[in-house]
């Protein structure tokens, strides 16, 4: 796959439409060409400790910032027409789906594409296990900043480049 979009969602709390950030890598000809990293102010507007724990984001934080509408606005201009790619997607794909929902937003079917999927297929058991640090190394990529949306978009992405 040479022209795709790696993305990742944080979310606040354990509700899918909580998310608080978003990490969108456009690659184009097999090569990263756009990055894009927004803060989104959640719905609902609660963070648990859990999740603050894992990505360091807090209320303060995204207090000021865009609702998913205004930066999906932004989001979706970059990717037209490309499919989506993240690592264990199922996850970043129901974020989105649960978003799209709670604003009553109709959702347009985006096509994703699974990197953890894809190398459990093609790493199996030559990996100790298929999350994205150990993937991302794997590939050639550092990972170092795991948990923030765009780092772990452009681990996706980088992914992506190598095995899909």
């Amino acid at each position: 796959m040479l022209n795709f979009a790696a993305i990742d969602f944080e979310t606040a709390n354990g509700n899918p439409c909580s998310v608080c950030s978003v990490g969108v890598v456009i690659v184009k000809n097999g090569e990263i060409k756009e990055k894009f990293y927004k803060l989104i102010h959640p719905v609902p507007n609660y963070y648990s400790p859990a999740n603050v724990q894992v990505h360091g984001l807090t209320k303060a934080d995204t207090e000021d910032a865009d609702t998913f509408p205004e930066v999906w606005a932004e989001v979706e201009q970059l990717i037209e027409g490309l499919p989506l790619v993240a690592h264990f997607s199922r996850f970043d794909e129901g974020c989105l789906k649960a978003a799209f929902r709670r604003f009553e937003m109709p959702y347009p079917g985006y096509q994703f594409y699974c990197t953890c999927t894809a190398s459990r297929k093609v790493f199996g058991r030559a990996l100790p296990n298929h999350k994205l640090p150990t993937v991302a190394k794997k590939c050639g990529y550092d990972l170092e900043h795991h948990h923030h949306a765009l780092a772990d978009a452009e681990a996706a992405a980088m992914i992506a480049i190598k095995i899909l």
